[in-house]
């Protein structure tokens, strides 16, 4: 006679703690190894198991969870919808449990555990550099990774557990409402030029004087893009077919720099940081969009490590925040 659940125990969570409590690591580093390779040979090689080894744990895999994982192609062993799914869990599971091992190595080193941040690049000057500087005052020891880059590559990052937390906009994903977003503060923006720039004569410049200057702009995923888009076409202006397309804050500013036929926006934070080293120049455009929203976003149902809750702590002191 099979034992009653517990009161209040529904048959999905019954079923998820029989899941947890049959499922091994080695299953998921199986699939991992399958999605890498593509063949059930050479990711048994990577496991150093034995082939009949891997495939009887596949097999017991995809009855555990009822479901086949796995199509066998000309390309060989490529994951079906089901495979994807479990095989992106994997990785996150596999990412913690590195980070969990990684963590306590450090602290028992007394070098204080490691702590990783995404940040889009108007994001930084801001609210990434004065928070680590603040943050390295309270934990010496900590290690800091710090990744640049758009809002869709980071979240991507934060799904694969890369990284802890992100600083950028969880909007711009298929599914905002898997992530948890304290929104921190307004991002402005700016139009620049080089600072080597031929200064024009009125002292209010709009988008239309503009026109006939080639644009350093931002790939058309970025909500940057859609931004200056609607900026020039309120403006009657078209976008110049030979505009320069760049994620990258470096690359823009050397093109600025260099080329005093061009003309970007950035975020006014960004700019700043290039007009105080003489690099750049702020042209008074006024812009019409309503600034958009950075804030901190995290997985949600995550657990933040002590290092990142301080971390968010300071940037929600932190003035304009």
């Amino acid at each position: 006679m099979r034992p009653r659940p517990a009161p209040g125990t529904s048959p999905d969570s019954q079923r998820l703690a029989g899941l947890l409590a049959r499922l091994r690591m080695k299953q998921l580093q199986l699939l991992i190894a399958l999605d890498e390779h593509h063949s059930l040979h050479r990711a048994a090689s990577a496991m150093a198991m034995t082939q009949s080894a891997a495939s009887k744990s596949l097999a017991e895999l995809e009855s555990l969870l009822d479901a086949t994982l796995f199509e066998r192609t000309k390309a060989g062993l490529v994951p079906n919808q089901f495979g994807h799914c479990v095989i992106r869990h994997a990785r996150l599971m596999a990412t913690d449990l590195g980070a969990l091992c990684e963590e306590l190595v450090q602290i028992r080193s007394g070098r204080g555990g490691r702590l990783a941040i995404g940040a889009v690049m108007g994001a930084v000057p801001d609210l990434v550099v004065p928070a680590v500087n603040a943050l390295h005052k309270t934990h010496p020891e900590l290690s800091v990774d710090i990744v640049e880059d758009t809002s869709v590559h980071l979240l991507g990052l934060l799904d694969d557990g890369q990284l802890d937390l992100l600083l950028g906009r969880a909007s711009v994903s298929d599914n905002p409402a898997k992530y948890h977003y304290q929104p921190l503060s307004d991002e402005p923006l700016s139009v620049v030029v080089s600072s080597d720039h031929p200064r024009l004569r009125s002292k209010a410049v709009s988008l239309a004087d503009l026109n006939g200057y080639r644009w350093v702009t931002y790939p058309s995923q970025m909500p940057l893009r859609a931004v200056l888009e609607r900026e020039l076409d309120l403006a009657g202006v078209e976008l110049p077919r030979n505009a320069i397309s760049t994620a990258s804050t470096f690359v823009s500013v050397a093109i600025l720099r260099q080329a005093t036929d061009t003309v970007a926006i950035l975020p006014t934070s960004v700019a700043r940081m290039f007009v105080d080293s003489g690099v750049l120049r702020i042209l008074p455009v006024t812009l019409k969009s309503v600034s958009q929203t950075i804030g901190v976003v995290t997985r949600r149902g995550g657990e933040l490590s002590p290092a990142a809750r301080s971390f968010v702590a300071l940037l929600q002191r932190l003035p304009g925040s």
